[in-house]
């Protein structure tokens, strides 16, 4: 599908058809937004540019050199948008192709930033001078979405925590959505650092325009706070961590303390069981009532060995 966000007047016109580029100007377009896109759609974008759009491939690559690139007649930018998915986080690429004041965008799904932003256009279009201007926007946008993020990942920190406080059952998988919830919040770091690192490449960038210095320093600084709150996290869920192993550590050395001392008050009283076991003649071999005798030395053992522990503070 595509959306042609262009200029008429002092309006914001939205065409869904490629065929439009016909008769549109290309100073008049503001936005193409291309979402899970046709060939037809895609190369009649790549001729109103003149430029090649980079494929979803491209887009998704790892290399940091990838996420940011200029050629003769336009800039290149690769970016990550991240949105829960259950227990995990889903990454959706997204790639910017910016020529003159006109940006075209790429994705292959809906992303709420991109859905609310195009509503604002239509309802305010004098905030939208350019494509620089969509850009900004968008960015600013998924920074949004980033903090919300990460504050749903503090909220479930905090009730790890209470569960530890409560003395709730901790066990494997305590520890396991713990593991899940760090490999979350380095996640969303990797991510915003990402966006930090492809900011920054457009502001070196000789077609950035210096009269969005101010949304682009504020930006950085969105960003800066959200690593720093993403560190804060992390940390927090490292200790979470280390408690949640200190605790089964000592529910397993007090299980082990219990059944060590079960065995050496039982191992008195086992020796003489063991000893009048013996197919040999022993004292009080023959007397009818000689059981008891042994069963009252075996009482008495083990009840002399519960006061000494019990003295000695080992229960």
């Amino acid at each position: 599908m595509i959306s042609i966000f262009y200029r008429q007047g002092a309006e914001i016109i939205v065409s869904q058809h490629e065929t439009e580029f016909a008769s549109i100007s290309k100073n008049d377009v503001l936005w193409i937004d291309l979402l899970s896109p046709t060939g037809d759609e895609k190369r009649a974008t790549e001729a109103f540019l003149g430029t090649e759009i980079q494929s979803r491939a491209q887009a998704e690559e790892i290399e940091s050199s990838s996420r940011f690139s200029e050629s003769e007649t336009a800039i290149f930018a690769n970016t990550n948008f991240l949105s829960p998915a259950g227990d995990e986080m889903a990454e959706d690429a997204v790639s910017f192709t910016i020529v003159g004041n006109t940006i075209a965008t790429l994705r292959e799904i809906p992303l709420r930033s991109f859905t609310s932003l195009q509503r604002r256009i239509q309802a305010r279009p004098a905030q939208y001078e350019d494509g620089w201007t969509i850009f900004t926007s968008i960015m600013d946008q998924r920074i949004d979405l980033d903090a919300d993020i990460i504050e749903l990942l503090d909220k479930e920190t905090t009730q790890f925590s209470k569960r530890i406080n409560q003395k709730e059952d901790i066990n494997e998988d305590f520890l396991l959505d713990i593991n899940q919830l760090q490999e979350n919040a380095m996640m969303v770091r990797e991510n915003i650092v990402d966006k930090q690192r492809l900011i920054s490449g457009l502001i070196k960038s000789d077609r950035y325009p210096d009269r969005l210095d101010g949304k682009f320093s504020v930006l950085l600084q969105d960003i800066s706070s959200l690593i720093n709150h993403t560190n804060f996290t992390f940390e927090r869920l490292e200790y979470l961590q280390d408690t949640a192993v200190g605790l089964i550590n000592l529910d397993q050395n007090r299980i082990m303390k219990i059944f060590t001392v079960i065995s050496v008050l039982l191992m008195p009283a086992t020796f003489v069981a063991s000893f009048y076991g013996m197919n040999v003649k022993l004292p009080l071999d023959g007397f009818s009532y000689a059981w008891l005798i042994l069963l009252g030395v075996m009482t008495l053992i083990l009840l002399t060995a519960l006061w000494i522990f019990h003295k000695k503070q080992m229960l």
